[in-house]
């Protein structure tokens, strides 16, 4: 059957606008609509094939899956063999682990899954942009397939039975529809970063174009003059080019807003109009419009990694030349994949075979798992070699190791080794702070639960508490090295991007900012009844407080701040100043760059005066007697600047926490204070 001009011209402009939008975000900041636009066709030409060929039984199911294993499979598992190699031979150690790992989700199609749990974890921020991260909406459009026509089978059996199959279809199918939207709305709301990704969210889009092929097909629906309907086909399109420049990643999404490109691409299709006079489906018919349609599933899968890996192979950042290479490659690719891959294996007859398709799509897929397990594999054995040898510098007696470099008078040659940890242990230096106790350690967006949890010796009797944000987990390695030596028993009161002010913070979502206060005043309460010997406090503040900027928050955190400090003014208190790093957010991985950069570490650090925070504990703290505030920054950085590598150790886990290494070198400068903490107590 010959593709629709209309559809194959709207497939064409929702793959360009993905494309625009990946290259140039701030020139189309809405364009990851496109992606919108392609549930819709989906959901309508997939609903269109299972009425036109009801499934009656299980082999019906059975051949249906296989039509879509021999359209889908092939061309995306070459695209993730060739992305998970290329990845090996151009991204830095640092990121093999990560990329393998979602190579093989998305060979299994249910990367979506894990970009929703990666993308509420706020210690996985530093991590760049996987090379094919673009698979969660394959993914997602999989799961689809293997859910929609099995419930069409059902209520086609239900339909039977009542002898209303119209009616049922309707109903069964509308329901779902109507549960998924109100269902995205819902988590929209409350859990932004997790929506975007989830099936859930998102099977109302693939939804709405199915009930539209219903409507078509089974229902008794009224044709428009072709007038309106080339009318409705310019007013769908207008609605698609405003949402692509006006929506941007502020826009909370997908939610009711979805319903914009959504319905626009309805109404589109729905129109059907013709290609005569001055009907718009004669632009949608252009020759270059049906051909970037025909392969716009080639170019979707290829334009995301040659944008994550050119860079990495040159070595250089991305320009506006790049950008058209990027283009050009991904044309090139995609037609010579939809030429010598998809076509072959959709109409040659030696495919065409049920049990031949399942066998080839499981083998294909084996492949590529297996490749991802030996990239796994190789990596494991490095991570094993290099904590050999950070085990071995941890048990030496180097006086310039990490911290004491920087102490005044101490003559510390540049350390020419690689540095310890290696970049590649970043992930497992993180560990030591998140997972010594287990996961639940933490409170976490969007709920911030306290979770309290104890470290050292339980019967010791000093007690230290480790209070704030994952700004203060990172000194829990420090302060397990002063426990072992002393016989203290730790108690942790920790959240997760929350800083511990009692003030509304920014955070998407609703109800999160007032549950991160909740935690911070809840905690306080705790925390003064638990009554330890002494507090260990520190904090990031990364978000500005609600209605104010950054600059204008300051004053608001101090006071926030001061409020919870107050409360334990019978506990003595080690505030630590906030440590230095990169002004953006935390979104760059200083372990990345030392693994592009090795022993040309000055590429990584930056003026100290670029780095080191303002932090308002030192106002909030200034009248409170119980409080002093402990600023080791000079230990982390030089008089004039910050860097990545110091004393021969890696001193980021990530964009701004310190790694469990040099953690551990800062215990020394930490004991004095906390020291006379416990004293006064």
């Amino acid at each position: 059957m010959n593709p629709r001009a209309d559809i194959q011209g709207l497939r064409a402009i929702a793959v360009g606008i993905v494309v625009l939008y990946h290259l140039l975000p701030q020139r189309l900041s809405g364009g990851f609509v496109g992606v919108d636009v392609f549930f819709v066709i989906s959901g309508f030409l997939i609903t269109s094939h299972l009425l036109a060929r009801p499934p009656r039984r299980t082999g019906d199911l059975i051949a249906f899956l296989g039509r879509r294993i021999r359209r889908l499979l092939p061309a995306s598992l070459l695209v993730l063999a060739v992305t998970l190699v290329a990845s090996r031979l151009f991204l830095p150690e640092t990121r093999w682990a990560d990329t393998a790992a979602q190579v093989k989700a998305a060979a299994l199609y249910s990367v979506n899954w894990r970009l929703a749990h990666d993308a509420v974890d706020y210690l996985a921020a530093a991590n760049a942009a996987s090379p094919v991260q673009h698979f969660w909406s394959l993914s997602l459009e999989e799961q689809f397939y293997l859910g929609w026509p099995v419930l069409i089978l059902v209520l086609g059996w239900l339909g039977l039975r009542v002898r209303r199959s119209g009616t049922v279809l309707a109903f069964g199918l509308g329901l779902v529809v109507a549960a998924s939207f109100g269902w995205s709305i819902h988590l929209t709301a409350s859990n932004p970063a997790a929506a975007y990704f989830v099936t859930t969210t998102r099977v109302w889009e693939l939804g709405a174009g199915g009930l539209l092929a219903l409507g078509q097909t089974r229902l008794a629906s009224p044709r428009l003059p072709m007038g309106w309907r080339r009318g409705m086909v310019f007013g769908g399109l207008a609605v698609l080019a405003l949402v692509a420049t006006t929506f941007d990643a502020a826009t909370p999404f997908p939610g009711w807003r979805a319903a914009v490109p959504v319905l626009a691409t309805v109404v589109v299709i729905a129109a059907d109009a013709d290609l005569m006079g001055w009907s718009p489906v004669r632009l949608l018919a252009l020759r270059p419009m049906r051909w970037l349609g025909d392969v716009s599933y080639a170019v979707y899968l290829w334009h995301w990694p040659l944008i994550v890996l050119l860079p990495a192979a040159l070595g250089a950042a991305r320009g506006r030349v790049d950008d058209v290479v990027i283009v050009i490659l991904t044309l090139i690719l995609a037609a010579a994949t939809k030429r010598l891959v998809e076509d072959p294996f959709r109409g040659r007859a030696w495919t065409l075979r049920t049990r031949r398709t399942y066998a080839l799509g499981a083998a294909a897929m084996t492949v590529v798992v297996a490749l991802t397990a030996a990239l796994t594999a190789e990596v494991g054995h490095r991570q094993d070699v290099e904590a050999a040898r950070l085990a071995a510098a941890l048990t030496g007696h180097d006086r310039c190791f990490g911290a004491q470099a920087l102490d005044p008078g101490r003559a510390c040659p540049p350390s020419s080794a690689d540095p310890v940890p290696a970049p590649a242990l970043a992930a497992k230096e993180q560990d030591a702070y998140t997972k010594t106790a287990g996961s639940d350690c933490w409170a976490s967006y969007p709920t911030f639960v306290m979770r309290v949890c104890d470290f050292g010796r339980r019967d010791s009797g000093i007690t230290v508490a480790l209070v704030g944000n994952s700004h203060a987990g990172q000194w829990l390695p420090a302060l397990q090295r002063l426990a072992g030596q002393r016989g203290w028993h730790i108690t942790t009161y920790l959240a997760e991007g929350c800083s511990m002010a009692d003030l509304l913070q920014e955070f998407p979502g609703a109800g999160a900012a007032e549950a991160c206060r909740r935690w911070a005043t809840s905690t306080a309460a705790k925390v003064e009844a638990d009554a330890p010997d002494a507090v260990v406090f520190a904090n990031r503040v990364s978000s500005p407080a609600v209605g104010h900027t950054v600059a204008e928050s300051q004053p608001l955190y101090a006071a926030g701040l001061h409020r919870i400090l107050a409360r334990w003014h019978r506990i003595p208190v080690v505030a630590l100043r906030d440590t230095p790093a990169p002004k953006d957010g935390g979104r760059i991985s200083i372990p990345n760059c030392v693994a592009l950069h090795l022993h040309e570490w000055k590429h990584c650090g930056a003026d100290r005066s670029a780095w080191v925070p303002t932090d308002p504990v030192v106002a909030a703290a200034a009248d409170l007697t119980n409080v002093r505030v402990l600023d080791l920054n000079d230990h982390i950085c030089g008089e004039k600047r910050c860097e990545a590598v110091v004393g021969g150790v890696l001193v980021y886990v990530d964009g701004s926490h310190l790694t469990a290494t040099y953690a551990q070198t800062l215990a020394p400068y930490l004991a004095p204070a906390l020291s006379a903490a416990l004293r006064h107590a």
